[in-house]
């Protein structure tokens, strides 16, 4: 009995002595050597979405989650860079989502589409280039204007966090 507490002793100082040796983040730790800066110029919105800030929403959630939970400084144009982030706001759609007994809609969804392309300025071909869609529920009964506005900014921190997901997959 003595020699099975001595083991579970053994094991816990170990444990605690080499749990100091790892080292594991999801914050960024892993970005490849060389690169420290990225670019993210504005999305342009090619979507006729009416709302005439888009973009910059997208660009200031892009530069909040890739500067914020990464190790990345944000640099001002592609030629101090490290790594380039850029698109297009394809596609904005608001739609009824669920119909209620009246005929009504209960439920809108907004969804954005956004083409983007990532690459390290040191390399000749793009890491990857994708489509990214957001989608977002609001109740236009309520206030609809401020809705859609809310529904628009949830669709579009699904898209940065996806674009942020996949940047740093490859890392």
């Amino acid at each position: 009995m003595a020699w099975t507490k001595t083991w579970i002793l053994i094991a816990l100082c170990a444990g605690f002595l080499f749990s100091g040796c790892l080292r594991y983040s999801f914050t960024g730790a892993s970005i490849p050597p060389g690169v420290d800066t990225i670019y993210i110029p504005f999305f342009p919105d090619q979507s006729n979405s009416g709302l005439g800030d888009l973009s910059n929403r997208l660009n200031q959630i892009l530069i909040n989650r890739f500067v914020n939970q990464s190790r990345l400084q944000l640099a001002n144009n592609e030629a101090d860079a490290d790594a380039v982030l850029d698109g297009i706001i394809t596609s904005y759609s608001n739609r009824p989502f669920s119909i209620g007994g009246n005929e009504q809609a209960n439920e809108n969804q907004v969804s954005i589409t956004v083409r983007a392309t990532f690459l390290y300025t040191s390399n000749d071909e793009p890491e990857w280039t994708n489509s990214f869609t957001g989608s977002f529920t609001y109740d236009p009964s309520e206030n609809p204007i401020e809705g859609e506005n809310s529904a628009a900014n949830g669709a579009l921190e699904q898209i940065a966090n996806n674009m942020f997901n996949d940047a740093v997959s490859n890392w």
